[in-house]
């Protein structure tokens, strides 16, 4: 074995010293993706130039999910989906254990792609995604969530990282702020989003501050002051260089650029200008630009293939009839629109049917609702495979 390091040193150095060889064209190789692993990553500009981890959390839903089907063209197909790059929720302090495991492995020309979702008083405008930490928790969500999802991201520099900070916080309290509940969270989702910002600013990581949606701060009267109140916070965190935009449609429906909209006939429509995400984030994105935050965007398209299948805007739970949207792509269109990911990750409940359910919400109860339906967060097979069917594109 010596004789064979020897030689192997002594292949390296007069390697090392040799004429150059020729520029390689075409993909990039595992060599140079080696090279890539081996240096501290630094992210600016658009990240999803990388395509997103696969991670292997819904990898794993994905590939039960596919075993239990019998017909085998669906099956086929459901296969298909756990290679899609899908971000991965951290939406307990008890989820941060899952972290490292889908970090370590991570290609150097991909992103790893998380949402980092636990505030205090968490989801104040319902009830299906209430958090596990109560009103007044912030330095819980300090010490013990952030602070400790921080310490492993610092231990992998060389893993490029998209995050989504906080989904429904900052948009609720624009336009619920008049219930208690939300009254109540405000102070804190304010504090620890900005917290959060100004913790996970690192090289190597890109951050979203989630922005609702056109149906929600799209409306006229909401644009201003919504952009103000994110710009507000990623002030207060000290105007972190990694936060490049907002995320939108996440858990969503809506369609990118659907023309006419979706509700542009609704007897309200006058007073919403964005029918759709594609004129939401090309009106809101200057907006943020002027109160002084970055204004690109990430799309969820991740089931958002079918359109006319809601009754109204508002309507979020486990909508009936819906399928997977596009793949995951940097190619959107658009100068301000980073990006069409799947952040919420399809055959996963958004609430429970079940009316006696402490976490129960009316909404999972609506016409357009999918019934039975288990708590947020848990798998629906039922669903996964009506989303696989009603792909658009297909799989």
């Amino acid at each position: 074995m010596k004789g064979l390091y020897t030689a192997l040193v002594a292949s390296a150095i007069t390697g090392a010293f040799a004429a150059p060889s020729p520029v390689e064209n075409g993909p990039i190789t595992a060599r140079a993706n080696a090279a890539a692993c081996a240096t501290p990553v630094t992210l600016s500009g658009n990240p999803f130039t990388r395509s997103i981890y696969a991670n292997k959390e819904y990898a794993k839903e994905v590939s039960s999910a596919a075993a239990a089907i019998t017909d085998s063209a669906l099956k086929a197909k459901a296969t298909k989906v756990a290679s899609v790059g899908t971000f991965l929720w951290i939406d307990t302090r008890a989820r941060i254990s899952v972290i490292e495991e889908n970090l370590k492995d991570v290609p150097c020309d991909q992103l790893a792609a998380f949402v980092i979702y636990d505030l205090p008083g968490r989801d104040c405008a319902a009830k299906a995604s209430n958090g596990e930490l109560a009103v007044g928790d912030i330095n819980v969500y300090k010490t013990e969530y952030i602070d400790p999802i921080v310490a492993i991201f610092k231990k992998y520099p060389n893993t490029a990282i998209a995050l989504v900070i906080e989904p429904d916080s900052l948009p609720n309290l624009v336009t619920n702020i008049d219930e208690q509940a939300c009254k109540d969270s405000a102070s804190g989702y304010r504090e620890g989003v900005a917290y959060a910002l100004k913790s996970l600013n690192l090289p190597n990581i890109i951050m979203y501050i989630d922005a609702g949606h056109g149906g929600w701060l799209g409306w006229n009267d909401n644009l201003k002051p919504g952009a103000q109140e994110l710009a507000k916070v990623y002030k207060n965190a000290g105007s972190p260089k990694q936060v490049r935009g907002i995320s939108t449609n996440v858990a969503g429906w809506n369609q990118w650029d659907l023309s006419p909209g979706e509700f542009s006939k609704a007897t309200d429509a006058q007073w919403n200008k964005c029918q759709n995400e594609k004129i939401y984030i090309e009106t809101f994105g200057p907006l943020l630009k002027d109160a002084g935050m970055p204004g690109q965007a990430i799309i969820d398209t991740g089931r958002n293939g079918k359109s006319g299948l809601r009754k109204a805007w508002g309507d979020w739970c486990n909508v009936i009839g819906a399928g997977f949207g596009k793949r995951p792509t940097s190619s959107t269109g658009s100068s301000l629109a980073d990006a069409f990911v799947w952040v919420k990750p399809g055959g996963e409940s958004d609430g429970t049917s079940d009316t006696s359910a402490t976490r129960y919400d009316s909404f999972c109860g609506k016409e357009d609702a999918f019934k039975p339906s288990p708590e947020a967060g848990q798998w629906n097979q039922a669903y996964f495979e009506q989303l696989l069917k009603n792909a658009n594109p297909s799989f």
